[in-house]
């Protein structure tokens, strides 16, 4: 059996003595002193931040905490690069792929109805039965309008604002075919209630809360989602730029470091994870410059001067409708004629010379063109506006001196009119302006295309390559590391 000492019991733990020093002083014998309390259990992370202090008091343990430092650093900056760079990627994408096709459907709306009440009104001056021509150009307008809105329809369900305005649209198109309809019916029959109709149908285009009021809204809303997507595209990726400015740092600290205890020159890995993070920070800094630069260009020159040309041709189409229906009015369309005049200014400025005025829309549309082909048709709906203006006079000096056939004659067709039954030799009318910002219009879309897919481009290979690099030069740095350790060993 085990002897236990003096004073303890069997299975117990023995009760230190120590002398009391007092009662050594008064020749006493020593006592012994109370178990020593329990020591309160450590939390796992105060035990994790005691290991990490216990570790950074020996080179190996340092090194240990610099490699894991630098490579988290590493990580992470590859990372939010990925990330960050994706996000521009995605937008860019939209912009070329959503938002910018809804915009471009949403002014072909706005376009299309404002040209089919043209058309329609142009059609009652022929009177009977409109000629074929203008009822297929009529049904065409409509149809297109329809296909449009209800393309918009399925595509609108992160804009309320847009729904808002399919659901008027939707709502008011049956409405204005209508009331179209029933003019058309009169105006066959010869009754003077015709014209009364269509200027209904025309208030019911034009009028606040309208179709066409309804389309502009519309196409706003698109035109904001556009803007959004552009902003979201070229935004700056500030994180990014900090992260690998940050871990480039780490980095050069760390092999400094290096050199200075051990007066080597070069530690492989962690130079090889320098010049990785290097890579990827530059790679960043430069796809981003050129992606943020092409998607600038393609906003100004291409999707503003879209937007610019595609008001000046819904002026132009609201100027040919006031045209036809101050003659429609029959000596009662003073207020449509002041809107003409109002259309030909912002258009053009005023007067009726070969130039646009600067500030007016056409002048814009010239400034914003940045290339001869875009600029070409531009000029070319310059001067046929002129001409349609001057034509327009003529028409209107017959039309106030009573002469309402050669009036009509100089609107709707015949040799030296403005109308769109024009001989090749009167050329420049209403149609040929209409024409020519059209190719202006497809010249800027292509220039768009291409400026906005450009920048999207640029950013294709950066979120993988930012990824592989990022954990290259990672593991670079813990190799570079643990060869430094394994000299302590």
């Amino acid at each position: 059996m085990t002897q236990t000492p003096t004073g303890s019991s069997t299975g117990t733990a023995p009760v230190r003595a120590v002398p009391d020093q007092a009662a050594e002083r008064q020749g006493g014998t020593a006592r012994p002193l109370p178990p020593a309390a329990h020591a309160p259990r450590l939390t796992a992370w105060r035990e994790s931040l005691v290991r990490v202090r216990a570790a950074a008091t020996t080179e190996p343990g340092r090194l240990r905490l610099i490699g894991a430092a630098v490579a988290a650093l590493v990580l992470a900056f590859g990372a939010v690069t990925a990330w960050q760079v994706a996000e521009r990627q995605s937008a860019a994408g939209n912009v070329i792929d959503h938002s910018a096709p809804l915009s471009a459907n949403a002014a072909e709306i706005y376009r299309s109805l404002a040209d089919a009440d043209a058309t329609v009104a142009g059609g009652f001056l022929v009177g009977g039965e409109e000629p074929k021509k203008v009822s297929d150009r009529y049904r065409n307008d409509i149809t297109t309008a329809a296909e449009l809105i209800a393309d918009a329809a399925a595509n609108s369900a992160g804009s309320p604002q847009a729904r808002t305005q399919i659901a008027t649209l939707n709502s008011q198109l049956p409405q204005y075919t209508e009331l179209v309809a029933t003019a058309q019916a009169d105006n066959r029959q010869g009754l003077p209630l015709g014209g009364a109709y269509l200027r209904y149908a025309d208030a019911q285009m034009r009028k606040q809360g309208g179709l066409l009021d309804a389309a502009d809204k519309l196409y706003q809303a698109e035109n904001g989602r556009l803007g959004a997507d552009y902003s979201d595209a070229k935004a700056m990726p500030y994180v990014s730029w900090a992260l690998g400015v940050i871990a480039l740092a780490a980095l050069v600290w760390a092999q400094r470091r290096h050199y200075r205890r051990t007066n080597r020159v070069f530690n492989q890995g962690l130079l090889t994870a320098t010049a990785a993070t290097a890579v990827v920070l530059v790679w960043l800094v430069a796809a981003h410059t050129v992606a943020r630069n092409d998607l600038a260009d393609s906003s100004t020159h291409g999707a503003k001067s879209i937007q610019v040309l595609n008001n000046a041709r819904t002026e132009v189409l609201q100027a040919r409708g006031d045209e036809n229906l101050t003659l429609v009015a029959r000596g009662s369309g003073d207020e449509y004629e002041k809107n003409f005049t109002q259309e030909m200014e912002a258009l053009a400025g005023k007067g009726s010379g070969a130039t646009a005025a600067d500030g007016s829309e056409l002048a814009q549309a010239l400034a914003l063109a940045d290339k001869e082909a875009g600029r070409a048709p531009v000029r070319s709906a310059i001067a046929d506006l002129a001409e349609w203006r001057q034509r327009h006079t003529s028409e209107r000096a017959a039309d106030d001196g009573g002469d309402y056939t050669t009036a009509v004659a100089e609107v709707i067709g015949g040799k030296n009119s403005s109308g769109a039954q024009v001989t090749e030799t009167t050329g420049k009318t209403f149609d040929a302006v209409d024409t020519s910002l059209g190719q202006a219009v497809a010249q800027e879309q292509k220039e768009f295309h291409q400026a906005a897919t450009d920048g999207r481009g640029a950013l294709a290979l950066l979120p993988f390559g930012a990824g592989v690099l990022a954990v290259l030069a990672a593991a670079a740095a813990l190799v570079g590391i643990g060869r430094r350790l394994s000299e302590y060993r």
